[in-house]
């Protein structure tokens, strides 16, 4: 039976780059695949996935009022789809996630979403909220801390200093957020050149 699927990270987890090896390795064996992006990000042009070393997919952008179920439908209709591919998905709507749920139960076809979970606030982003309660199956795609942790935060820089306050979807790339283990996300240490030297601490 074909599944829902969230996977998970902070930023620069690789999410983008794993989306485009499953749709390689689907269409390597003669599968079609639909790829899906919100339009909100449109950081590399509208309808593209990039991954941060450069490999790049066209996909289907999907708008806030995109009805995925009809999308899928009418590509299914021209060619079988084998697999829906979601990149960024932490910016869909609820309607949307419901959507992608409808295609898995009604066509039992495989919906893999990748995406963050929280904001640089750390709250969560709609989608990523929705996907959690909705998908088969939650998957984490995990990545490293400036200090050798496990990264679960992710900071928004204006200026290079971190801040928390602020409009929660705001596109951006290495200049903006980095991803940091929880420790240093809340005592908002970005990097290592700020840690205290050992003898001067208190």
């Amino acid at each position: 039976m074909a599944q829902l699927y969230y996977r998970y990270s902070t930023m620069n987890a690789g999410k983008s780059i794993e989306l485009v090896k499953v749709a390689y390795n689907y269409e390597e064996r003669g599968k079609n695949v639909l790829t899906l992006i919100p339009s909100v990000d449109n950081r590399y042009g509208r309808g593209v996935i990039t991954s941060r070393i450069g490999v790049q997919r066209e996909a289907k952008a999907v708008a806030d009022d995109t009805d995925i179920l009809d999308l899928f439908i009418k590509e299914n209709d021209r060619k079988p789809i084998d697999c829906v591919l979601v990149d960024e998905c932490q910016f869909l709507q609820k309607h949307h996630v419901l959507e992608l749920a409808e295609v898995v139960d009604s066509f039992n076809v495989p919906v893999l979403a990748y995406g963050l979970k929280n904001d640089f606030r750390n709250e969560m982003f709609e989608g990523s909220y929705y996907m959690l309660i909705y998908a088969d199956k939650i998957e984490e795609i995990k990545t490293i801390c400036w200090c050798g942790r496990k990264a679960t935060m992710i900071a928004r820089l204006v200026d290079g200093k971190m801040v928390k306050q602020g409009q929660q979807i705001v596109v951006g790339g290495n200049d903006m957020y980095v991803s940091l283990c929880r420790r240093h996300y809340n005592e908002g240490r970005v990097g290592p050149d700020l840690i205290v030297p050992e003898q001067t601490r208190l």
